[in-house]
């Protein structure tokens, strides 16, 4: 499949999401983050595990981390994420990073609003550096400095975001082939349509959402690109906790990288104005 009849896919499964619409939607994705924050003087804790398939040795390669999120206003919410990897064998502490999101611009009205949002991470990992792409939640040390805008209608929501990314030295690990790959460009898009309840009465509700994302980044020297798609499932519960399944699968490398696939499985809970 050539990389034309890749994207066509890719929009028409975007579309097809989204013939019809008649309630609230939800912006709450899976492997991207919406121009949306939480709630303001909220606490809320992630457990994330990504199963990895490694195309060299065959095995699983697990990452995981443990995420405290906070929400200082209704602008600025801030994340603290502690990795783990059991790709030496056994299951351990392989660094720590830093996430904040601050929104810029809102625009509200019945049933639909506008919002963009600026963003940034920090990563701070120990053990051999990927050489490409940038993977600041598993693989690199860097940072990270983006925008994202999130559009709501009823009960669908889009989103598009870029980033440019910068990867480091893992510690003692040197960044391999730093003149040529420590930069990268990041984009994303994303679709995601609340398909339960069918009539919505209230917050305790089951909320079912399905999704689509496209992720890809660019390497602005060499000009090589990846390109994932990657579809998902996520349960609201309560309006408090929510559980989200995914599966990633790459449609275009030029970096013939040893990750193609991986899972995503994911349990967040959240308490409100406890700050």
């Amino acid at each position: 499949m050539n990389i034309t009849k890749q994207y066509l896919c890719l929009i028409i499964l975007l579309c097809s999401l989204g013939l019809s619409a008649d309630l609230y939607g939800q912006e709450l994705f899976v492997f991207s983050e919406p121009a949306s924050n939480m709630a303001a003087k909220g606490i809320g804790l992630r457990l994330t595990s990504m199963p990895m398939k490694n195309e060299v040795s065959k095995k699983i390669d697990n990452y995981a981390n443990i995420e405290v999120m906070i929400g200082v206003s209704k602008k600025l919410m801030l994340h603290n994420e502690i990795y783990f990897s059991n790709i030496a064998g056994n299951s351990k502490i392989i660094g720590t990073g830093f996430y904040g999101k601050y929104r810029l611009y809102t625009s509200d009205a019945v049933h639909r609003h506008f919002r963009v949002a600026a963003l940034s991470r920090l990563t701070f990992l120990d053990g051999i550096a990927a050489r490409a792409p940038i993977n600041l939640t598993a693989k690199n040390s860097g940072a990270e400095l983006g925008m994202v805008a999130t559009q709501l209608i009823n009960k669908y929501a889009f989103s598009a975001g870029f980033s440019y990314l910068r990867g480091w030295d893992n510690g003692k690990y040197k960044f391999q082939n730093a003149s040529l790959n420590r930069d990268a460009l990041a984009y994303n898009i994303a679709l995601g349509k609340l398909v339960l309840p069918k009539e919505y009465v209230g917050y305790d509700q089951l909320n079912v959402n399905v999704m689509l994302e496209g992720l890809g980044q660019v390497n602005p020297v060499t000009g090589q690109h990846i390109f994932d798609v990657a579809p998902s499932l996520q349960f609201i519960i309560a309006s408090k906790m929510r559980i989200d399944a995914g599966y990633r699968f790459r449609v275009l490398d030029d970096y013939s990288s040893i990750y193609k696939r991986s899972f995503l499985l994911r349990f967040e809970y959240n308490w409100f104005n406890v700050l």
